[in-house]
């Protein structure tokens, strides 16, 4: 299994024989084991890479795996890890778009933009009946929207480039640019 922290640096199209795609970039500095767990200590097997985001924010992410023969702390995970052709799925919080109403978080029609309708062109209609005179949990109402944690599956990493630490997955990534994504080999 390959893993590996990175930075989401936008998006781009590569031209190549398969023609145009549209793929995200994301750099990825070298990686630093600094804890290895156990099953005698810990109950499990994982590997903890941590990264530096800035010169006094670092940040640090657990993966477990079956063997940890193959790691040693103070290792660096380079992106020369991966290989073009390799199936990964990448991890990252959502972007954050803070308090919508119900339109815009929910896919809500709205009300009718007739004649004698005023101020319900977005509202979210009835929201409960006079039985059992509350709102039931998970009721779909206006909150914040976005933020939480995403991954996509099945992305396709179509070039590598060591001189810049840069991998080119195919399609879009969770996030933002400048945050960090976790990228796991899925194969």
């Amino acid at each position: 299994m390959k893993f590996a922290l990175g930075k989401k640096s936008g998006m781009t199209t590569i031209y190549d024989e398969n023609g145009a795609q549209n793929v995200t970039l994301i750099a990825v500095e070298p990686n630093v084991v600094d804890l290895i767990r156990n099953v005698e200590r810990d109950g499990y097997n994982a590997v903890r890479l941590s990264i530096k985001k800035t010169e006094n924010v670092s940040y640090a992410k657990e993966f477990r795996v079956e063997d940890i023969a193959n790691f040693k702390e103070k290792d660096e995970i380079e992106v020369t890890t991966f290989a073009v052709g390799d199936v990964v799925r990448v991890s990252a919080p959502s972007k954050a778009k803070g308090f919508q109403g119900v339109v815009k978080r929910h896919g809500f029609k709205g009300g009718p933009k007739s004649h004698g309708h005023r101020h319900v062109l977005r509202q979210a209609g009835s929201i409960g009946s006079a039985f059992p005179e509350h709102i039931l949990k998970g009721k779909r109402m206006a909150g914040r929207m976005g933020g939480e944690r995403s991954t996509s599956m099945n992305l396709k990493i179509v070039h590598i480039d060591p001189t810049t630490n840069m991998i080119a997955v195919k399609g879009s990534v969770p996030g933002v640019a400048g945050r960090i994504v976790e990228i796991v080999s899925v194969a």
